[in-house]
């Protein structure tokens, strides 16, 4: 809703416009003060360690002040091609009723009208790359961002280096540990602390800046485009390290729901792109003031006697960052499992008021799993850098080709705006994807490693998945023809039977295993699905569609989207008005529990269908995760070969 429907909306309700627009505006900076905090935490770390590793890769070819100017210049116009223009100015547009993020980008683009099978089948593949990717990139941030941070210690006092390594690991244990608590009370003051630092790091960056006016070339897009015509290889592998700029970039569109596009903007060009270009060029003008501070070029802009508190504040804005990615990792899990790309896991909900604010125990635990051996594994944030990169250059990539499809097949521009704008767009991607990639034996394999470990599940699971559901579900009884038998049916007893199924036009297994050896009917039977469709809300109008079958059968199908849980017996109070009165006390749902064993001939390979059986072992038993009441649960156990 824009400011005039808004204003138009409060003088309907009897109060002045002027009113409504300036509460409007006072939820707008509060929404962009919490922005601060959540969206931009990654990216506006990266300072800590980017300059240092793009200018030393391109200090080795060329003048020091050649290399250091034209460093800081790519960093200043990727800064404002792929964030400004690309994200906040086109794909901050393309939202999913209000929701952004590359599941919900992956649904928009497969919703456009015309696109032929195998189109879908590719936007299905890039989503679930996108979401692998996101994943790894989960595991490096914290990693790099607080160890980098807590590096700073051991420049003032190189004493301190032993320490290095287990304070880092320390923060990092107790980050994940006190995620079980929630987020909501530390999360208000991550905004606020957020803009002490952006202000903070600009302020640094003006000092140095006036000491050493010279870097203000770096502004000049021709400094960096000259890298290129005199040293373009070695401006190519620059490109590795610019990067690391631009990481945190996809948390923008992702947190779009949670925050609106107006704040996300606001933030972006009011504070976070003005605070993150003044420290960039404030660290290019220490290094030219000074080569030795290339050792570590943002703590050499800390004036005297400032050190040391500029380390506590790093490492405070680095656990934030962190922070920020966990919740992401959480969000992003609790998506795949409502869309069936993951196995059923147990998740929390840590705030009555949030949707947002959830916990994932599986998911947190594997997290620090990763987190804490990559920390081991790479034992300092030089090495980590060429890890780093890699995700984020893979999803941006993705973004822009979902977001090519819904700007061609949705919006409709035309053809010169289209190559224009994501010819650009493609070709920045790919010119980073390519130079990150000569990082591979680096370490850049790390990040494609968790990734493909990930799509490896998620692919074994979809596999598996529909394997079960037409080995248990397909080829069963219609519903017709079974309700046309079923006054043959000896008895029926009083009360409500629920049978959960992935099928209303079929008779549940359940349903007839229970007949077969209890020989009774309860006097009123549904059949109850759960539809997660690829929308992130479902209004709660649209939440139930019941259909009686007569004969005391019904179907009922309950609609959420892939930002909500299930709760089904809260979905059934709703079911009042289609002539449902349920009683939950005189209710007893039936569920069909699996137990699987290899095929002799099975449509996947041995070792995929043993890590099929292991994954769906571990899902989240159906009653707890549809949140049934305990005490009225049926599960009834079959054997299935696949």
């Amino acid at each position: 809703m824009n400011i005039l429907s808004r204003t138009e909306a409060a003088r309907g309700r009897g109060i002045p416009a002027t009113t409504s627009r300036a509460a409007w505006r006072k939820r707008q900076a509060w929404l962009t003060l919490g922005a601060l905090g959540v969206v931009y935490g990654d990216i506006g770390t990266s300072p800590l360690y980017a300059v240092r590793q793009s200018v030393l890769a391109t200090s080795g070819h060329m003048p020091m002040r050649d290399a250091v100017i034209g460093a800081i210049s790519l960093i200043f116009w990727s800064l404002i091609i792929i964030v400004t223009v690309k994200y906040i100015v086109f794909i901050l547009r393309a939202d999913n009723k209000g929701e952004g993020g590359v599941v919900a980008l992956a649904s928009l683009a497969h919703r456009s009208p015309g696109l032929s099978r195998r189109m879908k089948t590719a936007i299905g593949f890039a989503g679930v790359v996108g979401l692998a990717l996101f994943f790894g990139d989960g595991m490096l941030t914290p990693a790099i961002s607080v160890l980098s941070a807590v590096e700073g210690l051991k420049l003032e006092e190189p004493a301190f280096g032993p320490m290095v390594l287990p304070i880092t690991l320390v923060i990092l244990f107790g980050l994940f540990l006190i995620q079980n608590r929630g987020t909501g009370k530390l999360g208000r003051l991550f905004g606020p602390i957020m803009l002490l630092w952006f202000l903070v790091i600009g302020v640094l960056g003006v000092r140095a800046i006036i000491t050493t006016p010279q870097i203000l070339l770096a502004l000049n897009p021709w400094e960096g485009i000259r890298l290129f015509v005199y040293e373009p290889w070695t401006a190519f592998v620059a490109l590795g390290s610019i990067v690391l700029t631009v990481t945190g970039v996809e948390t923008l569109y992702a947190d779009m729901g949670h925050f609106g596009r107006t704040a996300i903007r606001m933030g972006w060009l009011a504070i976070t792109l003005p605070g993150l270009i003044l420290n960039y060029l404030g660290q290019g003008a220490a290094i030219l003031n000074d080569p030795a501070a290339l050792q570590n070029p943002f703590y050499a802009l800390a004036p005297p006697g400032f050190h040391y508190a500029l380390v506590a504040l790093a490492t405070v804005a680095t656990i934030i960052a962190s922070q920020a990615v966990i919740s992401g990792v959480f969000s992003i899990t609790r998506q795949s499992v409502q869309l069936g790309q993951l196995p059923r896991m147990e998740i929390r909900h840590t705030s009555a008021t949030d949707y947002g604010q959830i916990f994932v125990p599986r998911a947190n635990s594997l997290l620090l799993i990763g987190v804490i051996a990559i920390v081991l594994i790479y034992k300092n944030s030089d090495a980590l850098a060429a890890a780093y990169g890699m995700a984020v250059t893979g999803m941006m990539t993705i973004t822009t080709f979902l977001g090519m499809i819904v700007v061609i097949k949705q919006w409709h521009w035309k053809p010169f705006w289209i190559v224009v704008a994501f010819g650009t767009f493609i070709l920045t991607d790919l010119t980073f994807l390519g130079a990150v990639s000569l990082k591979l034996v680096e370490g850049a394999w790390l990040p494609i490693a968790i990734a493909a470990g990930v799509f490896l599940v998620m692919e074994t699971w979809r596999v598996g998945r529909r394997a079960v559901l037409e080995k248990a579900y397909g080829g069963g009884i219609s519903t017709d023809r079974f309700l046309e038998r079923a006054d043959k049916t000896p008895i029926r007893v009083s009360g409500t039977a629920i049978f959960i199924t992935p099928r209303v036009d079929e008779v549940p297994g359940s349903l007839l295993h229970n007949l077969k050896h209890n020989q009774v009917l309860h006097e009123r039977v549904i059949f109850l699905r759960v539809d997660v469709q690829d929308v992130p809300f479902v209004k709660p109008e649209k939440r139930l569609t019941v259909k009686k079958l007569g004969k005391g059968f019904y179907t009922v199908e309950i609609h959420y989207g892939f930002f909500q849980t299930p709760d089904v017996p809260a979905a059934l109070e709703s079911a009042r008005p289609y002539g449902l009165m349920l009683d939950l006390d005189t209710t007893t749902f039936f569920i069909r529990r699996e137990t699987l064993v290899p095929a002799r001939a099975s449509a996947m390979p041995l070792w995929q269908t043993k890590l099929f059986i292991r994954l769906y072992a571990s899902a989240l038993e159906a009653a707890q995760f549809y949140r049934l009441p305990p005490g009225r649960v049926v599960e009834l156990g079959s054997q299935t070969e696949i």
